[in-house]
């Protein structure tokens, strides 16, 4: 007879084995995402990870690897902070990783911005490009010219409607939970036009400095008024941006001293998100939450 008590058959996972990523091994991933020059704060991954959902790999109790999700209503996922430490590649972690990451999201369209190095994974396992996002960022030596005939003002509590419904348009997916935790930690800017919120901008503390994201706006000239008034409060800092290449805004940030430094690559698995033609995505909330 074979004894089926609790103490016989509880066991733990195996050495290896994907597992829920948790508050605990958030000094172990700070670790993996240093070694890559990736510039998150301890601060900026439990952020991440209080907004989502994670997954990680450890032997010995030694951190191998991460990968993060965000869901963006039902329908909709964003992937990031997927890190393999050196140590550990050519094992297989990172498809392991991403095989339960896409299966705890399956049935959503899950879209992420992808280095050089994790591209060809994601090709793999049926991403495809869809556009690219610059990466801007400098220690800002002087503030911008603002457009001074463009109304902005802080936003209130009551803006909170209109800003949800202006990011559906622009980003077409159910951000609720991430402008509400945004709200919660960044300052908001928006343009108010008859009445109406045609565009916003937020900076929070982030990484080295600040990043400014999202910003969203009807027109390029929304776009770089929100943008330069929230760096200007910002000079002798270190300020990032994150811009689409779409938005046409990185010739532009070169000139004010944002210089452009890096790009990834826009990929989804699943139809890209749908957006409106009243509202643009001009700059992400930072490349793993978009």
């Amino acid at each position: 007879m074979y004894d089926h008590s609790p103490a016989q058959c509880s066991i733990g996972p195996s050495q290896g084995d994907v597992i829920p990523l948790n508050a605990s091994h958030l000094d172990q991933a700070l670790k993996l995402s240093q070694a890559l020059n990736w510039p998150y704060r301890i601060e900026d991954w439990a952020f991440a990870l209080s907004l989502g959902r994670g997954f990680a790999v450890e032997e010995e109790g030694r951190l191998l690897g991460t990968a993060l999700w965000w869901p963006y209503g039902s329908d909709h996922a964003s992937a990031g902070m997927i890190i393999v430490a050196a140590e550990a590649q050519r094992r297989g972690i990172g498809g392991r990783l991403m095989a339960a990451l896409l299966d705890e999201a399956a049935g959503r369209t899950i879209v992420l911005n992808s280095t050089r190095d994790g591209e060809a994974l994601y090709s793999r396992l049926g991403f495809t490009p869809y556009g690219r996002v610059y990466q801007h960022q400098a220690v800002l030596e002087a503030a911008p010219a603002i457009d001074a005939s463009l109304a902005l003002r802080a936003a209130v509590e009551g803006d909170r409607s209109a800003l949800q419904r202006l990011d559906r348009a622009a980003s077409g997916m159910q951000r609720t939970e991430l402008l509400d935790a945004l709200r919660g930690v960044a300052e908001f800017l928006v343009v108010e036009r008859g009445g109406c919120i045609t565009g916003y901008a937020c900076v929070r503390r982030w990484g080295r400095g600040v990043v400014i994201g999202p910003v969203i706006a009807r027109d390029a000239a929304e776009a770089r008024a929100l943008i330069a008034t929230l760096a200007a409060r910002y000079v002798g800092q270190f300020v990032r941006i994150d811009v689409t290449a779409d938005s046409g805004l990185s010739p532009w940030l070169n000139t004010i001293g944002l210089p452009r430094v890096d790009h990834v690559v826009a990929m989804s698995l699943g139809q890209a998100p749908r957006t409106g033609p009243t509202a643009l995505l001009y700059a992400l909330s930072n490349q793993s939450l978009g």
